[in-house]
């Protein structure tokens, strides 16, 4: 999306999904196609997958009288159980945008987790059934490839509504919701009112709560399309995933945050990376490290963590897991504010480059290129990779200025 002239209002792409019915990740791209999304362009990306066997379909049909978009993927052989590694090596060898293949992992290392919790066992030991099908990669991934494709650049979502009763799958017969979804599902709004069925999958949820920015309300917006992905099922309310998407005029965000901090001074600073990483694929607003000096003189490190709320349990179940610390400081609820920003392409002698901008009001703008996106170009061309950013960022705010003075 381009930068407004001075004096007009800068917008931001989003999309609210409204879960009256609860969610599954064909539902998800079921509403995408509905509101707009090409099943052509879709197709085209999903081919950037090392991935055959299927086909993919989608249909108009109504449910309880609501018109809306059925998608429909049918396997047309025989696929071998994958376990979480062989399903982030198919993501991290395909051609798929840096960003997809990211966000794609993160969702499926959440089921990973939350089934090896559920049944006791180590990640590692994980191997995928429902969730590790072939269905499920094309939902996960081609739910990322709508989203981005539309220019989606924040995600919102209503309180989930969840079934009741039990279903019948290669675990045996289990409660609705299943232990797996509920356990994706902690520190999100949900609620039942007593449909029997499975309102939500663990699909579903692994992919609303890794990219909602936030539950509840509708958030302040100009509607510009509404879409409606069919379920497969038929209840006493339309089995129906609606999305709403429209432009949100750009300001100063804000939303509720705790800090979590420790001391450590006795633990390998090697670790740090990896440790750092797992709290950012957990959901983690910020982390960093601040340097200090302990009791006896002793050099130390507070590991600092910015976190959602209804991820304080989990964040800090890493710290005791990953770490040598003994406890952790918990601040209570702090109100965060957040410069609006938004992800836009600029041409340069690389090809296309993702800059992200952020907007404090009509007259300022700050511009920093994607460090992924650099460092992909450094790789390939062997260039040093201050080079490539500080030219990118001069492209960027020539063009910013040149719409501006336009």
């Amino acid at each position: 999306m381009e930068a407004k002239a001075k004096g007009e209002t800068l917008k931001m792409k989003i999309a609210y999904f409204d879960c009256f019915s609860g969610i599954s990740g064909d539902m998800i791209i079921g509403a995408l196609i509905d509101a707009g999304l090409k099943v052509g362009e879709l197709k085209e990306e999903l081919l950037k997958l090392d991935l055959a066997g299927y086909k993919i379909t989608s249909k108009r049909s109504k449910r309880k009288g609501i018109a809306g978009t059925r998608f429909i993927v049918q396997t047309t052989e025989k696929h071998e159980k994958r376990n979480l590694y062989e399903i982030l090596d198919l993501i991290d060898n395909s051609r798929l945008e840096d960003k997809i293949k990211r966000d794609g992992k993160v969702i499926f290392k959440k089921l990973a987790e939350a089934e090896a919790r559920i049944h006791g066992t180590e990640i590692e030991d994980v191997h995928f059934h429902e969730i590790g099908a072939v269905d499920s990669i094309i939902d996960i991934v081609g739910a990322l490839i709508g989203l981005e494709s539309m220019g989606i650049e924040r995600i919102f979502a209503s309180n989930i509504r969840v079934g009741r009763g039990t279903l019948t799958c290669s675990h045996g017969t289990l409660p609705v919701p299943p232990p797996a979804t509920v356990e994706l599902l902690k520190g999100v709004p949900v609620y039942s009112t007593g449909i029997e069925g499975e309102l939500v999958t663990p699909t579903g949820a692994a992919i609303i709560t890794t990219l909602c920015h936030r539950f509840g309300h509708l958030p302040s917006m100009v509607i510009e399309k509404t879409g409606y992905g069919l379920g497969s099922r038929n209840y006493s309310i339309p089995n129906v995933l609606r999305v709403i998407i429209g432009e949100r005029s750009d300001r100063i965000d804000e939303d509720a945050v705790r800090v979590i901090e420790t001391n450590i001074d006795d633990m390998n600073p090697q670790f740090y990376d990896y440790i750092i990483d797992k709290l950012f694929e957990a959901g983690a607003r910020d982390v960093f490290l601040t340097p200090v000096i302990m009791k006896k003189n002793r050099p130390g490190i507070i590991l600092t963590i910015i976190s959602p709320p209804e991820k304080t349990d989990e964040l800090t179940g890493i710290v005791f897991r990953q770490t040598t610390t003994f406890g952790v400081r918990i601040s209570d609820l702090k109100m965060r504010k957040i410069l609006s920003r938004k992800i836009e392409k600029v041409k340069s002698r690389w090809g296309d480059v993702k800059v992200k901008i952020g907007f404090f009001n009509e007259s300022q703008r700050y511009v920093a290129p994607e460090y992924e996106e650099c460092k992909r170009i450094a790789k390939r061309h062997g260039i040093p990779i201050r080079t490539i950013h500080d030219e990118i960022k001069r492209i960027a705010e020539e063009k910013i200025f040149k719409k501006n003075k336009d």
